[in-house]
Parts: structure tokens; C-alpha cells; sequence
């Protein structure tokens, strides 16, 4: 039986998770909530766990672009679907200025 690398608990159905092409990285888990423990990044702002893609700028990763722009970086979109079929994309100029870019 497998060690998870996170709390230690030795469990039959452990898995192993690698990112990228590096068996080195990541590690062995007991469950997902483990993974997420040692894996996620935080997001640059908040500090909240990014289980989603996020939004990146430069070296920085954030779960929102709220918390993009009240870390100072203009211009990250949120990419979310809706309901009429429209891509709901929306550019953020500042915290009162958006436009679809539908």
C-alpha cells in the first residue's frame, strides 16, 4: 500500500500524480483533497486555491480578473459561457469600465 505525501495516511487506492513530463513532480495522494492541499497554487491576491486554469500575467496567477486587477494587472479577461449563446468574454478596463467582446 501507498504513503500519501500529505497526511501520511497508508491507503490501498493511492494515486500518483506527476505534472507535466517530470516523474518527479507532484507525488503520491490518498485523495483528491491531499492533491489539492500540496499542488493548487494559491491565487496572487486572495490566496484562495486555483483549481481551474486561472488567469495568468507574467509570472503571477490569479483565480479571477478581479483579483488580477486589485493586484495591478489591467486587462486579463474572465472566460465564462451563458446562457443566450453569447461567449459572455468581457475586457476589463478598470474596476468600473468593461465591454463584451462578443
Amino acid at each position: 500500500m501507498a504513503i500519501c505525501d500529505m497526511c501520511g495516511n497508508e491507503y490501498p487506492r493511492a494515486m500518483t500524480i506527476t505534472i507535466g513530463t517530470d516523474p518527479h513532480s507532484g507525488g503520491v495522494f490518498d485523495s483528491f483533497e491531499c492533491a489539492i492541499a500540496a499542488l493548487a497554487p494559491h491565487c496572487g491576491h486572495c490566496r484562495c486555491r486555483i483549481l481551474g486554469h486561472g488567469l495568468e500575467s507574467g509570472n503571477d496567477i490569479f483565480c479571477c480578473a478581479h483579483c488580477a486587477r486589485e493586484a495591478g494587472h489591467r486587462g486579463l479577461v474572465d472566460h465564462i459561457g451563458t446562457a443566450d449563446g453569447g461567449s459572455g468574454r468581457w475586457r476589463v478596463f478598470d474596476d468600473r469600465h468593461a465591454e463584451s467582446v462578443d
